[in-house]
């Protein structure tokens, strides 16, 4: 009796499947899956709003994801012609890096410690070498930021280039500013046009 009582629960949870399917169940489901893996652009703002305001960035950047990760809220953005990415993270009250870490001499040990802090599994940085420090305008203010070249293995990239800055939102948070690139690609333009609008 049990055997026939499995058998029939089988038959209609199959049926009630195909049924579900045939009347459009399939791209309902898709869409919900599509709308989660890849939010719409108008999604992506409005989550972005939580790290900083980025509606006067122009046209050759485009927002690629706005998401909370590690206890992190992360906007990460694409110079469209030359692939530079563009991350600002609120580490909120779990601080990454601070001003005094970026203006201070053993400022190599402190980024290698910060990177400790959010590994992800998929990029191993080997080298990180600080060859320029400088000023980048952002948050309504003049940052410290320090220019780096670094080696990255478990990517087909190689080695990179880029700034690491942090600023203070209005709020009095940090907000971890960071422009990457690979080696001979990287602008410092593309990153001072980029964050001397976000807000």
């Amino acid at each position: 009796m049990g055997c026939l009582r499995n058998l029939i629960r089988a038959v209609i949870i199959t049926l009630a499947v195909v049924g579900f399917m045939s009347l459009g169940g399939k791209e309902l489901v898709n869409g919900w899956f599509s709308q989660w893996f890849n939010p719409s652009q108008e999604t992506i703002v409005e989550r972005a709003k939580k790290v900083g305001d980025f509606s006067k960035i122009n046209e050759e950047f485009e927002l690629e994801k706005a998401a909370g990760m590690l206890g992190y809220n992360a906007v990460v953005a694409e110079h469209k012609a030359s692939g530079q990415k563009l991350v600002v993270v609120d580490s909120s009250k779990k601080e990454i890096l601070t001003q005094a870490d970026i203006k201070s001499d053993d400022i190599e040990n402190k980024l290698k410690s910060a990177l400790q802090k959010v590994k992800y599994q998929a990029i191993s940085i080997d080298e990180i070498k600080v060859t320029k420090r400088g000023t980048i305008y952002s948050y309504g203010q003049e940052n410290p930021y320090v220019k780096f070249n670094a080696k990255i293995s478990r990517l087909p990239i190689g080695d990179v280039s880029g700034i690491i800055s942090v600023a203070k939102a209005k709020d009095g948070t940090n907000r971890v500013l960071v422009s990457v690139n690979e080696k001979s690609k990287y602008s410092q333009l593309i990153s001072d046009e980029f964050f001397k609008n976000v807000r």
